[in-house]
């Protein structure tokens, strides 16, 4: 017993240290004033401000936002659709397939699922002509995919847990379904709607293997612009760049947290 007081909180010591400690460094060489990205040469922001400077990282994110929001969004309608079909509406002639479809995309590699994209965008452009090209649309499609399979995975677990009581409340006092989705249901499940957008903005922000397959000439995304840089060796300017990724990707998590977090003192209340 003595030995395990000591070895579990060192091992789990270990275990974020090799998992945060990159991070922590990348964050502070950011503020490295050397070129070299190994080499401390003391406290600087000039990369930041260097970074903010540079129009092709500028546009590439500005797209990458763009591209995120447009594919969490369209992710987070067919998602609530697909788990509302799935949790409600248990027997029904193709459900199976449904739900191996809805599922597919999390176990699928990327390198399948972009190759698969790129080839039905090529089929549709040759037979309806759209897609016209690849582009925005395409990824914005692409991502849309496979974030609309985690979206349904969070709401579903959601529904299941949800008290449909209120909801047979609602329409034995007189409430239609559609108000009784928006007044009842929606907001029950709402701190998982924001979760699995943010979950939905993050993966489509930090795609890169699908998004090569289906961008072309002009749609380079974020982290294509950063890999292909990466590519000819590492500037510090990367280094700013992904700390401010992090900050935002990390604001955003709080975010959803204390959304959450709030709605569940609600309910207690």
């Amino acid at each position: 017993m003595r030995l395990s007081r000591y070895v579990f909180p060192v091992m789990a010591s270990l275990g974020f240290g090799f998992l945060y400690a990159p991070i922590l460094i990348l964050v502070i060489y950011s503020f490295n004033e050397s070129k070299l990205v190994t080499v401390w040469g003391g406290f600087s922001t000039r990369w930041y401000v260097e970074l903010f400077q540079d129009p092709q990282i500028l546009d590439a994110a500005k797209l990458s936002l763009q591209i995120a929001a447009s594919s969490a969004t369209i992710a987070l309608v067919l998602g609530v659709a697909a788990a509302m079909t799935l949790v409600r509406f248990r027997w029904f002639r193709g459900r199976t397939w449904l739900a191996g479809m809805v599922a597919a995309p999390l176990v699928m590699p990327e390198v399948i699922t972009g190759l698969s994209l790129l080839l039905l965008f090529v089929a549709l452009d040759n037979w309806i002509g759209w897609p016209s090209g690849r582009g925005v649309t395409t990824i914005v499609l692409a991502h849309a995919t496979f974030g609309m399979a985690f979206v349904a995975v969070i709401v579903q677990a959601r529904l299941r847990d949800m008290d449909r009581t209120l909801e047979e409340a609602a329409m034995d006092l007189g409430a239609r379904p559609t108000t009784v989705f928006l007044t009842v249901t929606l907001p029950t499940i709402a701190p998982a709607l924001v979760a699995s957008w943010l979950l939905a903005f993050t993966l489509s922000l930090d795609d890169l293997v699908i998004a090569s397959f289906v961008s072309g000439p002009g749609s380079s995304t974020l982290p294509m612009v950063v890999f292909s840089k990466v590519r000819l060796g590492i500037s510090p300017d990367i280094n700013a760049l992904a700390t401010l990724m992090i900050l935002i990707v990390g604001l955003g998590g709080v975010f959803g947290f204390w959304q959450m977090r709030r709605s569940t003192h609600r309910r207690s209340a």
